[in-house]
């Protein structure tokens, strides 16, 4: 779980990166300066989806040796 949740993460980022070069900056709102917006929120959810099932799992498994 580990491994797959870094990859998602790093493939988040690196589509959020790519994704704020297609934005005009003229423009924000027009054509696909606006998809590009929109995919960059969605990877932003996606890593912030990902750390909270990181520290979810770090909080079960710290629960599990108090046990």
């Amino acid at each position: 779980m580990r491994i797959t949740s870094a990859i998602i993460i790093v493939l988040a980022t690196a589509m959020a990166i790519f994704n704020a070069t297609k934005i005009d900056f003229k423009a924000p709102f027009e054509g696909d300066s606006i998809v590009a917006l929109i995919t960059i929120v969605a990877a932003l959810c996606a890593i912030i989806l990902m750390v909270i099932l990181r520290i979810s799992k770090r909080i079960e498994q710290k629960v599990k040796e108090r046990k």
